[in-house]
């Protein structure tokens, strides 16, 4: 659903989508999920938070295959990964 949901743009627009195996943004070099990246998704999943934490969570799994392929010893750590990938999208819990 990703990839299907970033690519809906219109010709001539570059989809903010993951540069593998380096996790940066296609169309912009920042790292992914881009800033205009989450804000695709969020519109895509609304409400569905859930969904779109499952979709980041696999994602997770496949940036931290593909980064620690590319640099096993200093690669990023686990807890920055998972912020970036995840942490943003995470339903926020409300303390009343």
């Amino acid at each position: 659903m990703c990839d299907q949901a970033m690519k809906e743009l219109p010709p001539g627009v570059r989809p903010h989508v993951p540069r593998r195996p380096l996790w940066l943004c296609r169309a912009c070099a920042d790292v992914w999920p881009c800033p205009t990246a989450r804000l695709k998704l969020k519109a895509v999943y609304g409400d569905d938070r859930a969904g779109l934490c499952v979709l980041l969570c696999g994602l997770l799994y496949e940036a931290i295959e593909d980064l620690h392929r590319l640099n096993p010893r200093t690669g990023p750590s686990p807890q920055g990964l998972f912020d970036r990938l995840v942490g943003w999208a995470a339903p926020r819990s409300h303390v009343d």
